[in-house]
């Protein structure tokens, strides 16, 4: 049997991983194509593929009026990252205020007072800010915009938040991946990716000025207590904002990764994620990812397996 998905590219990482690993323990293949998120949806309304994934829930109208099912799938963190001569991965502190002004284009150089200030000790040079920004509709933006909206009235009031945006300036990369490498390449760079590319392609994450005012590192830990006290529907198809939560320990752009499918394609899915809630948990931690919570995995697989008897 072969499951054919397409989506969002925050989870690629972890979805070709497990899918590895599902195929030599079940022998079952799964292919995941990573087309950012809107690309999913329009592929699973088309009936293209098996499963989307999707960073931006989806409504119960929509859902429904489509046949479609949505659950999630794990929690992934969104991070800025940045290429500047002689800043090493999260050493540099950004605010989203001044994160909100550096893709407005009014901060303009690394040097920047309200950079520098937030930075003492911290040599920062003269350099232009290269603004690299996602090309195609994305969840890693929609969560990235309704951080900047959450917590600037300019970015609320001027571009708002969405899979796409009206950017006033920047390069476009078409997913994590392509945002990272402009990134990479460039000196003065800044994007925004989810947390395991940071890791994967070498670049240089930030620590971010939380709700509770800490200014913390993209790490397992920080994405787990963005969990802490969510409440989680049963049915999974409506999930919890993760986003700036006020945890004092809390990484603020999270968000839980979802899955489309639909009722004719549903059965070989639903095997193959209820595979990954119980044997995937390792994986999500070598890449850095965290698990949905054990409640609502269990509620799903058991769903799942009550309405397959």
């Amino acid at each position: 049997m072969t499951i054919n998905g397409a989506g969002a590219t925050l989870p690629a990482l972890l979805y070709a991983k497990w899918a590895d690993n599902y195929q030599k323990q079940a022998g079952n293949r799964v292919t995941y194509q990573g087309v950012g998120s809107s690309g999913g949806v329009k592929q699973i309304v088309a009936k293209a593929v098996d499963f989307a994934g999707t960073d931006v829930p989806l409504s119960l109208d929509k859902l429904h009026s489509h046949g479609l099912e949505q659950f999630p799938a794990v929690i992934g963190a969104v991070t800025p990252v940045v290429n500047i001569p002689g800043v090493g991965p999260r050493t540099l502190r950004l605010t989203p205020e001044a994160l909100a002004d550096i893709y407005l284009a009014r901060i303009r150089k690394w040097n920047d007072p309200a950079i520098a200030e937030l930075n003492p000790g911290l040599s920062l040079p003269a350099t232009d800010i290269c603004v690299v920004r996602r090309a195609d509709g994305s969840g890693t933006t929609w969560l990235f915009t309704q951080y900047l909206a959450a917590r600037s009235k300019e970015w609320e009031q001027k571009l708002g938040s969405g899979a796409t945006v009206n950017w006033p300036s920047g390069l476009g990369g078409k997913g994590n991946e392509g945002v990272a490498a402009f990134v990479r390449e460039l000196a003065g760079a800044i994007g925004y990716v989810a947390a395991p590319y940071a890791a994967t392609s070498h670049l240089a994450d930030v620590l971010l000025e939380n709700r509770s005012g800490a200014f913390v590192a993209p790490t397992t830990a920080a994405l787990t207590a963005a969990t802490q006290g969510a409440t989680w529907m049963p049915g999974g198809e409506l999930t919890p904002s993760l986003l700036d939560r006020d945890a004092a320990d809390a990484w603020p752009i999270a968000g839980a990764s979802l899955v489309l499918t639909s009722s004719d394609r549903a059965a070989g899915v639903h095997a193959f994620f209820d595979w990954a809630f119980h044997h995937g948990a390792q994986d999500c931690a070598d890449l850095g990812y965290v698990p949905v919570p054990t409640a609502v995995a269990t509620a799903l697989t058991d769903s799942w397996n009550g309405a397959s008897k």
